[in-house]
């Protein structure tokens, strides 16, 4: 190590499951240098945090006869008839996304996912199993077969052990508390990143010859989200600082069911178990939205219906701003084996026993489905015309390969970041093996980086300094106000507003902690940095959508508008850091599967 210099052959940013699948794959493939950074220790990424199942078509379940879409599961016994299958789960998806999701890449997700679930269960993950030891399976909203393959409410936990202990044993390096700085792209090559050594306070330059970003989403950006505190969207604004184009930032999905004022997540599968949710007076209300699927729909849908009960007076709650999640009719038996971790969130944070008694939820910012533009390979695209940036690669939450398009399905998600970073690993893997040189850096980009830092402690200038706490809660509070769940021209106007002279009053940000080790100031700055630049994007790509699609609703637009908006967006930056929008088309197969009315 010379200049506080490190070289692997591949270099990934975040160890949840698509990092972590993706150094596994390279591992396997014959890659033996590979280096995987982490924010936090690589167990407590945000995958871990995903309760409800991993979805894949193993029709190993099925309603029991007569009882409807809602009544209780069996097993199917060997031979007899599927109730599932690839073309059914695709078909899910693509309307799902309300047809904004590329369907040849939801090709590859779907038919990827029963392999992927039994390479899990050969590595020894502990799922939720029937009786005669098949895994089980359960609803879950916009799924019209039982296809989320679980472990009790615990599952993105018990896949991310899994796969972690297994890239340990081959061999893979983790770097645990380290933050990526800088994306070094030069010549639409990708060269490698700057890091900071969060313990000791050093910055070092790390040069590979394939780098992925698995960083995560950013939920941080909304003050009601489930996302955990680290999901401030590095990735992606450094993706966007470095040259890389933005893609649907304007989709952003709100969960149903987070804890009321909390926005802990209560998962879905409380839903896919048989919970109802109520208004102030009792009723089970999304009849009136999806009379078909009920509390099973979608979750924009679910989400928008919460908040119209919730504006026309019908809230829950001393404020009528909450919903009731009611799940006292399962028992205790059910809740205790199947939703453990729900009951006990509800107690801890809330007092509330969901055995005995309803528990107040709302929406919550939860999932990204923009990102960095990327191929099924996981290659990173530079531009419409899909020119792939040489070396860097992308998966996960922080990535669009536009599986989701305008909204995801529950337990897609794990399912994205295990199938798209198994493939990206693999890619790379190629990518080395077949020659990929390591290309050197112009001048010295982790001095560029100790010199941005250190404005933050600087005391030259002059004004008033500005607090970095106040600047991210006032970020967070207009973008929940103004681009929620319901959106329209003047709240994203004013949230546009907002967020611009934030931008302008950052500049004269300024942290007390001098220190380097473990400066948890100077992180917070970083973050907040980021959180501003990706939260322009979302805005204005928001504003200049004049339709309603999936998860980005607008009011004074709320009809879909294929004719002008099936579309990706797409978003470079520019000189004065405003977004240049312009947009590409969407991978439909007109034949199978055309655009048609979204109806549950």
């Amino acid at each position: 190590m010379a200049n506080n210099e490190i070289i692997h052959d591949i270099l990934i940013v975040g160890a949840g499951l698509a990092g972590t699948w993706a150094a596994l794959a390279a591992g396997r493939a014959g890659v033996a240098d590979i280096g995987v950074l982490s924010k936090l220790h690589p167990l407590r990424s945000h995958s871990g945090a995903a309760q409800g199942g991993i979805a894949a078509a193993l029709n190993n379940v099925r309603p029991v006869e007569g009882t409807g879409k809602r009544g209780p599961l069996e097993p199917i016994p060997p031979g007899e008839e599927p109730v599932d299958s690839w073309e059914l789960h695709m078909f899910d998806t693509i309307k799902g996304s309300d047809w904004l999701g590329d369907q040849d890449a939801i090709e590859i997700l779907v038919k990827d996912a029963p392999e992927i679930i039994y390479e899990y269960e050969h590595m020894g993950c502990v799922f939720s199993r029937l009786a005669d030891g098949r895994i089980a399976q359960r609803r879950f909203g916009g799924h019209s077969a039982p296809r989320a393959n679980y472990s009790a409410d615990y599952t993105g936990h018990v896949l991310l052990h899994t796969i972690h202990e297994q890239a340990l044993r081959h061999g893979v390096k983790f770097y645990p508390e380290w933050y990526c700085l800088d994306l070094i792209i030069e010549d639409n090559i990708c060269r490698g990143v700057v890091a900071l050594d969060i313990l000791h306070g050093e910055i070092y330059t790390m040069r590979a010859r394939a780098v992925m970003f698995g960083t995560g989403g950013y939920g941080r950006a909304w003050k009601i989200t489930s996302n955990a505190t680290a999901n401030t969207g590095d990735g992606v604004a450094l993706a966007y600082k470095a040259g890389v184009p933005l893609m649907d930032m304007e989709f952003v999905q709100f969960h149903p069911t987070g804890l009321y004022g909390k926005g802990i997540l209560m998962s879905e599968a409380c839903r896919g178990e048989g919970g109802y949710l109520r208004n102030s007076e009792g009723d089970r209300f999304m009849e009136k939205y999806a009379p078909g699927l009920m509390e099973l729909a979608p979750r924009d849908l679910v989400s928008r219906s919460e908040q119209t009960e919730i504006e026309t007076g019908l809230g829950t709650g001393q404020d009528q701003q909450g919903i009731d999640l009611d799940l006292t009719h399962l028992g205790e038996e059910k809740i205790m084996t199947r939703l453990p971790q729900v009951r006990e969130l509800a107690l801890e944070f809330l007092g509330i026993d969901i055995i005995k008694q309803p528990v107040p939820i709302q929406p919550t910012a939860h999932y990204s489905m923009g990102g960095i533009p990327a191929k099924a390979s996981g290659q990173v695209i530079a531009n419409g015309e899909g020119t792939a940036v040489t070396g860097f690669y992308a998966a996960g939450e922080c990535a669009c390969i536009s599986v989701h398009g305008a909204n995801r399905l529950g337990t897609n998600s794990l399912l994205d970041a295990s199938v798209f970073g198994r493939r990206a690993g693999i890619h790379m893997a190629e990518f080395v093996k077949n020659g990929a040189r390591l290309y050197p850096v112009s001048g010295d980009p982790a001095a560029l980086s100790r010199e941005r830092l250190a404005q933050f402690t600087s005391s030259s200038g002059s004004g008033r300094v500005e607090s970095i706490g106040k600047l991210a809660n006032e970020l967070k509070e207009t973008m929940t106000r103004n681009c929620g769940v319901f959106r329209d021209q003047q709240r994203l106007q004013t949230a546009l507003s907002v967020v611009q002279s934030l931008q302008e009053r950052f500049k004269r940000a300024r942290i007390m902690d001098t220190s380097k080790r473990f400066n948890t100031d100077l992180l917070a700055a970083i973050e907040t940095d980021n959180l501003l630049i990706f939260s322009r994007v979302i805005v204005e790509s928001a504003l200049n959508r004049t339709e309603s699609r999936g998860a980005h609703y607008r009011t004074d637009f709320p009809r879909r508008h294929d004719e002008q908006w099936l579309k990706h967006t797409l978003a470079h930056n520019s000189a004065d850091g405003s977004p240049v929008l312009g947009y590409k088309s969407v991978n439909i197969d007109w034949e199978k599967y055309p655009p048609q009315e979204r109806k549950y």
